[in-house]
């Protein structure tokens, strides 16, 4: 289980506000610049301080496979709480901010505190806030406006591919209508490690757009990890509530 939590920080009818159609996107057929790719990816409107998301959600590995209920609450750029739910139970809870990490999970009564050093170390790729942010908003996990990119178009998507030499490969797909983000992908070669994070469907709303699903799937080797995420209920710029406290005899886990 303490997997699933670490992947869901990687990583749900709209109630309160009326949602537009859904987003129409379109092939990449002529040539852009890199700036202009990054720069579209950037203008499509977000004006919201906090959403709150309800998502019916599947994870499965090469052993196992689940499907729960999750709940997110994004109060933007401050913290984001994520309760994972069976039968209307309670089975995990995580608080992410910009300085640390918390979450505890019912089964085996253990709770984790810390930094990103240690989430990262373990998951095996760099880990922030605002990366957890980006993914469930459905923009690009590092600030592409502070890399350096080469750019191509792929199976009908513009590709923006890290260009730095280094032992982490990056790369980021989009449509061509509003540059939404298709598909955004971190590999390790040497590590025999990958995440990739797929988002096939998107929705407008009249504070923004959001993925409608979002598909994260993890490689270690030969172990396959997936994580689905339907977001069914979306709502904006809410008095959210972000209650967490480790329940009573927890032990605390810690992270090698």
């Amino acid at each position: 289980m303490k997997k699933i939590i670490a992947l869901m920080l990687l990583v749900i009818v709209s109630i309160g506000c009326k949602s537009k159609a859904s987003i129409a996107e379109a092939r990449a057929a002529e040539e852009l610049s890199t700036r202009k790719i990054i720069e579209s990816h950037y203008d499509s409107k977000s004006d919201f301080s906090s959403v709150y998301i309800r998502a019916n959600t599947k994870y499965r590995d090469e052993k196992q496979s689940y499907s729960f209920t999750s709940e997110i609450k994004i109060l933007r750029d401050e913290k984001i709480l994520v309760s994972i739910r069976f039968l209307g139970i309670t089975m995990a809870k995580a608080l992410i901010t910009p300085t640390e990490v918390k979450y505890y999970e019912k089964n085996g009564n253990k709770f984790f505190e810390g930094d990103y050093s240690t989430l990262s170390e373990w998951l095996g790729t760099d880990l922030d806030f605002d990366k957890v942010q980006n993914l469930l908003l459905g923009k690009a996990m590092d600030d592409l406006r502070k890399g350096n990119y080469r750019n191509s178009i792929e199976t009908k998507f513009y590709k923006l591919e890290d260009a730095t030499s280094s032992a982490t490969q990056k790369a980021f797909y989009f449509e061509a209508a509003n540059f939404l983000i298709k598909k955004q992908r971190i590999e390790q070669p040497q590590q025999n490690r990958k995440l990739q994070v797929d988002y096939p469907q998107h929705k407008e709303y009249k504070e923004g757009i959001l993925p409608l699903k979002i598909v994260i799937e993890a490689l270690q080797d030969a172990d396959k990890t997936s994580i689905g995420l339907d977001y069914n209920t979306v709502t904006f710029n809410e008095n959210l509530s972000f209650p967490y406290s480790v329940p009573d005899g927890y032990e605390r886990m810690y992270i090698k």
